[in-house]
Order: C-alpha cells, then sequence, then structure tokens
C-alpha cells in the first residue's frame, strides 16, 4: 500500500526589518522529495495559506533541484489546500523544511500546530530540517508540557544563524528550542546532520535535507513493516 507524506511549507516571501526576500529553501523540498518520490512515496504540499509558496536559493546546477522545479510535483506545490482543510492523520508523515520564511508564518501557526498533535498523537512520522522544527515551538500535545521538553532535536545552530540571518529572524531558533526543553545538539556549520528521536526526525541546514529524507523513508519503511 502506498504511503503518504504531507509537506507543510511556507507562504511567507519577506522576513525581517529589512523585508529580506525569502520562502522554502529550495533544496529542503527538492532533497528529501528526491529520495522518496524515487522510492514510491507518495507526497502531498500544504501551507498556511494555501496557494503560491515562494522559495529561496534554487540551484539549477544541482541536478535534483532542476527536475524538481521542472516536475508537475511542483507544480502542485503552488496549488496546495490550505493546512485547515487538511488533516495530518491522513497521512503517514508529515515534513517541514525550513528557509527563512517558516519563521513568518509556520512558528507559532495553530494550524501547523494542530497539524504536529494530530500526526503524533495518531502515530504517525514528524520531520523538519533547518528552520522548519520552529513548527515544533509552542506546540501542546495535552501532556502539560512543551512538545520538545526531553527531545533529541537539531535545527539551524546559533553558530549558522550569526553569518547568514542573524538581523532578520525574529529570535534565535536554537535557543528558543533549548529554553521549551528540547535536548538540542548541531554539528559544523552547514555539515549535515541528522537526529532521530524515535518519531521525530529533525534535520540541521539545507544539507541535512537529503539525509533527512533518507531517515525518513527508512522511518515509514519500518512502520510499514510493523503495520
Amino acid at each position: 500500500m502506498t504511503q503518504h507524506v504531507l509537506f507543510i511549507v511556507t507562504n511567507a516571501p519577506v522576513i525581517g526589518p529589512k523585508s529580506r526576500k525569502t520562502g522554502f529553501f529550495f533544496a529542503e523540498i527538492a532533497h528529501p522529495f528526491d529520495v522518496l518520490d524515487k522510492a514510491g512515496i507518495a507526497i502531498e504540499f500544504s501551507s498556511p495559506a494555501g496557494g503560491w509558496t515562494p522559495y529561496d536559493a534554487y540551484d539549477e546546477k544541482d541536478p535534483a533541484q532542476k527536475e524538481f522545479f521542472e516536475s508537475k510535483a511542483f507544480r502542485r506545490l503552488n496549488r496546495g489546500r490550505k493546512l485547515s482543510e487538511v488533516d495530518a492523520a491522513d497521512y503517514d508523515a508529515i515534513l517541514v523544511p525550513g528557509g527563512l520564511g517558516p519563521m513568518v508564518d509556520i512558528q507559532r501557526n495553530k494550524d501547523v500546530q494542530q497539524a504536529i498533535v494530530r500526526a503524533w498523537t495518531t502515530n504517525k512520522l514528524v520531520s523538519a530540517v533547518c528552520h522548519g522544527p520552529c513548527c515544533l515551538l509552542g506546540v501542546d500535545i495535552g501532556d502539560g508540557k512543551p512538545f520538545v521538553s526531553g527531545k533529541k532535536i537539531t535545527s539551524f545552530s546559533k553558530k549558522e544563524e550569526y553569518d547568514y540571518a542573524r538581523e532578520d529572524v525574529p529570535y534565535e531558533l536554537e535557543d528558543a528550542l533549548r529554553a521549551e526543553g528540547a535536548d538540542y545538539s548541531s554539528t559544523d556549520n552547514w555539515q549535515p546532520k541528522v537526529v532521530v528521536d524515535g518519531r521525530l526526525i529533525t534535520g540541521q541546514n539545507p544539507a541535512s535535507a537529503g539525509p533527512l529524507g533518507k531517515e525518513l523513508l527508512a522511518a515509514l519503511k519500518r512502520a510499514r513493516r510493523i503495520e
């Protein structure tokens, strides 16, 4: 039986006091999509507002990015449903890609939080990469503590942000995750790192997007065997 993954994508085209151009970081959809699609996983897209999703850092020299940009899937991405119209329990996993856009409209968004709660409480996989783990902040699954408390997590690090977008983001994501009790870890700037903690899978930065896709695929295969 075909498994399904829901990508939850930003609609935010700008961020910060200088209106820096942003959106989702192109590789952070293209690389996991490449891994999952070639393994026969069905992928759907949704966003807080539905429809058009701006992107950043497209590299046509990267075969996976170029292939995704020219695909029907990219067209579907820009016609995705509003997240409020989607039930995350209908999917085997959700994935929240990064870019700076999520720090505008994904973080602490009630529909995004509801999607995470629905996925988690129905025993699905939850994954996010780079700035995408901002989606986990403020999530309450009803046990009286932050969702990230005690969980092993990575995300775009404070060291990486220092030279990238410190003046554009509203807060340091690493600090915010730690403040809610996350067991946070990172590696050297721009090097791949993926952390798997049960059904929660997080990646540090754009270089981690492909490896995260592979870890998510492995987790989907394990879930299929259990079923």
